[in-house]
């Protein structure tokens, strides 16, 4: 495919060398045709030669000056929509899923550990071993202490890294989001995490049909939170609108009324919410979601 786009950028630089040339001719024959246009013999001539470089120019050219597209181009995107509809059609989505995956629990050692333990069930499932104490320790952290300021809290973004305390409730403390657990968990299957992120909620279906759970972060509630459970943080690259109910979970399958999750939180196997109620939950929670590929 390379070699292939290669030779594509090769035969535009061509073709427009090519249309430069002729162009350039014919210029030529243009001003010739004004220095003899009193003599109507070589104005013809000079005037047809210039015309006909002219057709000649936009012929080679094509409509590639136009942002066209060249027959070897159509050629590829055919063949690029065909392989994706080939890629969509080895995935079926089904109308319902229940995996067996790894169940974790983050209880008693990380009470603030959920997203680095549904992480460990994920890496399981996909192969890696991966202790859920050594995930909290590789777990990039904000070390931005919470103060407040004017009436006003100051603390860690957890889109940078683990805020607060981990290991216990007596200290201040949240988690953390997608971004620092998928830069964890490409140093455990590099190449192979596959951010969801930002997706719909039907997409997560795909990889769930084919056998691969999904992390995701959502509230322990299961649902969308009312605006009082939210609270505005100053951190150092802005605000940030975060809950304490903030939660992760290891999505398992689906059905038509439920979604199905392993949950660090009680160590529930494929333990069920209304599907509905999921979604918004994890909408409301900024759709982050992580898997693998095989």
């Amino acid at each position: 495919m390379h070699e292939t786009i290669f030779m594509i950028k090769v035969s535009h630089a061509m073709k427009t060398l090519q249309f430069i040339t002729i162009a350039s001719a014919a210029g030529v024959f243009i001003l010739l045709f004004h220095k003899y246009k009193r003599n109507p013999i070589f104005s013809a001539i000079f005037s047809i030669f210039a015309i006909t470089l002219f057709g000649l120019a936009i012929t080679v050219y094509g409509t590639r000056g136009t942002g066209g597209i060249s027959p070897v181009e159509k050629k590829i995107s055919h063949t690029n929509s065909t392989e994706q509809i080939k890629n969509l059609e080895l995935i079926k989505i089904k109308d319902k899923v229940l995996l067996n995956a790894p169940v974790i629990e983050q209880f008693p050692e990380l009470p603030r550990g959920c997203e680095v333990t549904t992480l460990a069930m994920l890496l399981e499932n996909a192969g890696v071993k991966a202790d859920k104490m050594k995930l909290a320790k590789e777990i990039k952290k904000d070390p931005t202490p919470r103060t407040i300021k004017n009436g006003k809290i100051h603390f860690g973004n957890p889109h940078k890294g683990f805020v607060g305390n981990m290991y216990t409730f007596s200290e201040p403390g949240l988690g953390v989001y997608h971004e620092p657990i998928m830069e964890l968990a490409q140093d455990y299957i590099p190449g192979r995490v596959i951010n969801l992120s930002g997706q719909s909620f039907d997409e997560l279906k795909i990889p769930l049909s084919d056998g691969r759970p999904i992390w995701v972060i959502i509230n322990s509630q299961y649902r969308k939170l009312e605006d009082s459970y939210f609270q505005t943080w100053h951190t150092d690259s802005g605000k940030i609108r975060i809950t304490m109910k903030e939660h992760s979970v290891l999505i398992t399958g689906y059905d038509k009324e439920y979604v199905y999750f392993n949950d660090p939180l009680t160590g529930i196997k494929n333990k069920k919410a209304p599907i509905k109620d999921f979604e918004q939950s994890w909408v409301q929670m900024g759709s982050q979601a992580l898997t693998y590929s095989y």
